[in-house]
């Protein structure tokens, strides 16, 4: 594929993904229950450009997760497309073709050490995306260029004779990016790939992140429910709320003049050391269920701003100075300034 100037490297549209969790038929039949179906991820647009960090962030179930799965191919779009550097991933295509562009493509998970095979040793982890895709002749550069990816992320070679277990979380962390890093990929899609490490070592994940994003000219979709990281990390961010966008603002946008209550919400759970006096709006209640949403709007359950239009009709993402807000009081200047 031909890199075309000026085009995103992703783009998403209208996507969405559902799942089917209802009980078994003859449970359906005794009990006298209907289907059951959870809308994840309900129809939502961004796009991201080479070289940027995106982040989606969210409350845990906001659907975050299941766009990162659709978007490298683990689960297939009820609707809408992922375009790849201009290709449709979900169209039909010769294998060829789709085995390039998957390569360029890879993912970090959020478990270091449930994503790596126990029973393997490390060198043999890393080396599988190269025997997978073809890109070493033989077992010799194969072994070189599994102690270069080592070092790339700050391992020693003779860690590649080692087994997961033997290390700790933050270097099983390295060795996930050294494994994705392998099929030399455009794309990375890092879903919390810091969330289940200690803060100390978080940073030093992030940083070699960030390295490596500079000398290999890396994009990233990060996916997070931790604000104070993607405010280091991110060059633009979108918030989820129920499976959709409520918010998609440059980051320096987003943090000094943050426009949707829920974005409001979120920003206010970040500790304020500095004791800057922001206005800061309690919300009250959980996140609604994804198997019966409410009507309108999803987030009026817990608004404190919402009214009768709220209830009744579903916003949809519009500008709103630096943002795109899908926010109905944002729309008619209901908002007081956060």
């Amino acid at each position: 594929m031909v890199d075309r100037p000026g085009a995103p490297l992703l783009q998403v549209e209208g996507l969405a993904r559902s799942f089917d969790v209802s009980p078994p038929w003859l449970n359906r039949l005794v009990e006298g229950g209907g289907r059951a179906v959870v809308k994840a991820v309900d129809g939502i647009d961004f796009s991201i450009g080479r070289g940027e960090t995106f982040a989606l962030v969210g409350e845990s179930g906001c659907g975050k997760s299941t766009v990162a799965r659709v978007i490298v191919g683990l689960h297939p779009p009820t609707r809408g497309r992922v375009l790849f550097d201009g290709a449709d991933l979900a169209r039909s295509m010769p294998r060829a073709e789709r085995r390039r562009l998957r390569r360029r493509l890879q993912m970090i998970f959020q478990d270091p050490y449930a994503s790596l095979n126990p029973r393997w040793r490390v060198r043999d982890i890393i080396a599988e995306p190269l025997r997978t895709y073809g890109l070493c002749a033989g077992h010799g550069e194969r072994r070189a260029r599994v102690e270069a990816l080592l070092a790339q992320v700050q391992l020693a070679p003779a860690d590649g004779d080692k087994y997961p277990h033997e290390f700790s979380g933050g270097q099983r962390q390295r060795i996930s990016i050294a494994r994705a890093l392998a099929a030399t990929p455009d794309f990375l899609v890092c879903d919390e790939p810091t969330s289940a490490l200690d803060v100390s070592v978080q940073a030093q994940i992030l940083n070699l992140m960030q390295d490596l994003q500079r000398a290999l000219g890396l994009t990233y979709l990060f996916i997070s429910h931790n604000l104070a990281v993607v405010s280091h990390v991110a060059t633009r961010v979108g918030v989820m709320y129920l499976g959709r966008l409520v918010e998609q603002a440059d980051t320096a946008s987003l943090f000094a003049a943050p426009r949707h209550p829920y974005t409001r919400l979120l920003l206010a759970t970040i500790p304020d050391i500095a004791f800057s006096g922001r206005r800061r709006e309690p919300v009250a209640g959980d996140v609604p269920s994804p198997i019966d949403p409410p009507a309108g709007c999803a987030f009026h359950p817990r608004c404190p701003f919402a009214e009768a239009r709220c209830r009744r009709e579903r916003p949809e993402l519009r500008p709103a100075g630096p943002s795109r807000v899908a926010c109905h009081a944002v729309e008619e200047g209901r908002l007081p300034a956060a």
